[in-house]
């Protein structure tokens, strides 16, 4: 390709690969330059670099090559490694919703990473030509912070924010990737990296929304900080949120753009002090903090601003009802960018005055995020449940909630619980605990019933519910046999009669349910001890 100018992307770790990425869409159409990346091995938490940049074919050179080289112009998301010793014109922008933490080298400053002395000075001089703000209030704290590299100061607002409004839209596309059912909700767990993240300092709020969100109503997802998924590695978090996936838990890796489509797609989320959190606010999107690291976050930014304002996770009280508390605060998308919809724009004009060349003719707006792929390998059987049945007037109301991740006296469950569980759950506890088995294609439903003799009720293959009595019903077609066989369970105990006309309602959504007594019963010796009772 003719290519006429070179930049060098600057990698840090792979947090800031993502938005770099974002920043360096703005060459996307023209031949004239060409983009190679470099990592400086700086940070702590480089891991699954060279991954991210295998899995997006970037041309990655040694660090060592990239400070021999001379470039037309480098751009970096970070602010590690010996940024001054390359050879270039340097534009800094942020990697994620603008300058919102404290780090310092020194345990003892208070420094504002990005805005500080200590990371834009080496031996007197800005190290930066350029140094990309997203929104007007920055530009007081540099000035006030680190007043030598205030002229070098433009504000170009966020891309990140840009494409998410961008994004609006498609939330449709985006919930039906995501597998979220009409009806449902999804609740977005946002966690930064560090101790006092979502997974370092309340790792059980993941499991509590399982257990205490119904499993047919709510989905709910995780988005893990890169630092936190690179530094363990994403076997160990899977690992260890394994009884949460098994519970329906969508886990996507943090490389790729699922968690922009997420913020797009939610009902509410849980966070802490992660720029997720802020993208999420500014979305509209009610939230909590599950955690939040106060003594990390810059006094007078948004992120503290988010915090003063967000309601913190109640131990005690039930998730849901703390969900509808959960407070929409829409005005963050004010304190996110001054340039709402011109970043792109203006981060191309400012790449292009520093390569000395005409900016394309095409236009430089944010494009929507694009839908997901399918995620991972499923298992081939759904989590034990718990079910709360309620039978009022002509309605059966049936509320599931997995099983394996309850804790002690459960607030949300009433009093009557009962369990369901696939005929095949490996583990044998469960399938004790369940009074409704559910039966495979292959399997014999009266055999089910004599291996399990604490089972009531085995949901089985062609719509049909076999009582241990030997009686069986037909679930009517377009109804599911597992909660069919809970609401039948329900009418029996309240003495009704189960071939009336119900509604039943699973999740919000409604529909008939008129059971028919099945022709021909089993026998009631085969189906195990008790079975007349």
């Amino acid at each position: 390709m003719p290519a006429t100018r070179t930049v060098l992307g600057v990698i840090h770790n792979v947090t800031s690969a993502t938005r770099l990425l974002d920043v360096l869409t703005v060459f996307e159409g023209d031949p004239r330059v060409r983009v190679v990346f470099t990592c400086t091995g700086s940070s702590q938490l480089d891991g699954g670099v060279a991954e991210f940049a295998a899995a997006h074919e970037l041309f990655l050179i040694p660090w060592e090559r990239a400070l021999a080289e001379k470039f037309d112009l480098a751009v970096s998301t970070s602010r590690g490694g010996d940024l001054e010793e390359i050879s270039a014109p340097l534009i800094g922008a942020p990697h994620g919703a603008g300058y919102n933490k404290k780090l310092s080298r020194n345990p003892e400053s208070e420094a504002v990473f990005g805005l500080s002395a200590e990371w834009l000075l080496h031996d007197g001089e800005v190290v930066p030509s350029a140094i990309v703000l997203s929104h007007e209030e920055q530009h007081a704290r540099l000035l006030r912070d680190c007043p030598e590299a205030a002229p070098y100061a433009h504000v170009a607002g966020d891309p990140c924010a840009d494409q998410l409004d961008a994004s609006a839209p498609f939330r449709t596309e985006y919930r039906e990737a995501l597998g979220i059912r009409p009806g449902q909700k999804l609740l977005l767990i946002t966690s930064t990296w560090g101790p006092d993240s979502v997974l370092g300092a309340a790792a059980d709020s993941v499991r509590r929304a399982l257990a205490e969100l119904p499993y047919d109503e709510y989905r709910v997802l995780a988005a893990v900080h890169p630092n936190a998924w690179y530094g363990h590695g994403g076997w160990q978090i899977r690992n260890w949120l394994e009884p949460c996936l098994r519970a329906g838990l969508l886990l996507p890796p943090p490389a790729g753009d699922t968690w922009k489509a997420a913020i797009c797609a939610a009902d509410a989320f849980l966070g802490d002090h992660g720029s997720l959190s802020l993208y999420a606010a500014a979305r509209g999107l009610p939230g909590l903090l599950a955690s939040f690291g106060a003594d990390t976050v810059a006094p007078g930014s948004p992120m503290a601003w988010l915090g003063e304002r967000l309601p913190r996770l109640d131990p005690v009280t039930p998730l849901a009802a703390q969900l509808d508390g959960a407070v929409a605060l829409p005005s963050a998308a004010a304190r996110i960018t001054s340039r709402p919809g011109r970043s792109l724009a203006l981060l191309r004009a400012l790449c292009y005055r520093h390569l000395a060349l005409p900016e394309p003719e095409s236009a430089c707006v944010p494009r929507p995020v694009a839908v997901p792929e399918p995620g991972p390998p499923r298992a081939p059987l759904g989590p034990a449940l718990y079910v709360d049945t309620r039978v009022t007037g002509r309605e059966v109301a049936v509320r599931r909630y997995p099983a394996e991740l309850q804790r002690g006296a459960a607030a949300h469950l009433g009093p009557d619980v009962h369990a369901v569980a696939d005929a095949a759950e490996p583990d044998p506890r469960l399938r004790r605990l369940a009074d409704v088995l559910v039966a495979r294609v292959g399997t014999d439903p009266a055999a089910v019933l004599a291996r399990n003799p604490g089972c009531a009720l085995v949901a089985g293959p062609g719509a049909r519910l076999l009582l241990r009595d030997g009686r069986q019903f037909e679930v009517p077609g377009g109804v599911d046999p597992a909660p069919a066989g809970s609401a039948l369970l329900a009418l029996l105990g309240e003495g009704l009669d189960p071939e009336a006309e119900f509604t039943l309602r699973v999740g919000g959504a409604g529909s008939v349910l008129r059971l028919r007594r099945a022709p021909g019963e089993a026998d009631p010796g085969l189906l195990g001890p008790d079975a007349a009772q």
